[in-house]
């Protein structure tokens, strides 16, 4: 098993490998920028490894969508990354596709806020603005409420991850709009502001 921690260069390379949608690279862009923002909050020690986990957590689901967080094991093992980097990939997928449980803080923030990015693009597409710059979370929780809106976004995984973490809905909104703000222009969500 690796010993060296992967740098944000390989995390990058590997994952242009595997995917090239467009959608997907800007999830992952998201992801990585709130890791790092709740690694900063929550003053962890190692951001670096936070956002590492977030820009590489799909790794496997553009080519192989049918085993989704059980082929990135393989991918990152081939890669000689450390195990505590692939459990906490997988943890991501905890009860949908994969039987291991988010126990560390970092793995209980990934699992918590993958799918509310998800919600958070879809609610700033619908603004006049179409920015994240000026995203309130009362207008996230109210699209939250509406199972029919971004129909795909998996509440039940979000509101499992509050749990995780005990933390409330509007705190993980307001805090995952935060980092995903400092992203904005890469994800093409800075709107007409």
């Amino acid at each position: 098993m690796g010993t060296k921690k992967p740098t944000r260069e390989e995390a990058w390379a590997l994952l242009n490998k595997y995917n090239q949608s467009d959608a997907l690279l800007k999830h992952a862009l998201a992801v990585e920028a709130v890791m790092a923002h709740f690694a900063e909050k929550f003053g962890e020690e190692d951001p670096e490894k936070w956002r590492i986990v977030g820009l590489i957590h799909d790794l496997d689901y553009e080519k192989y969508p049918e085993e989704h967080c059980s082929k990135t094991r393989e991918l990152l093992a081939e890669a000689g990354w450390p195990e505590d980097y692939i459990r906490a990939v997988q943890s991501h997928g905890w009860k949908i596709c994969s039987d291991v449980e988010p126990v560390e803080k970092m793995e209980k923030v990934l699992y918590t806020i993958d799918e509310l990015t998800g919600l958070i693009v879809a609610t700033a597409l619908m603004r006049p603005s179409k920015s994240l710059l000026d995203l309130k979370a009362k207008s996230v929780k109210k699209k939250f409420k509406q199972k029919n809106f971004a129909a795909g976004v998996n509440r039940a995984v979000i509101e499992d991850g509050l749990q995780l973490l005990g933390m409330d809905l509007t705190e993980v909104i307001t805090e995952t709009i935060k980092g995903m703000q400092a992203v904005a222009e890469e994800l093409d969500l800075k709107g007409n502001l």
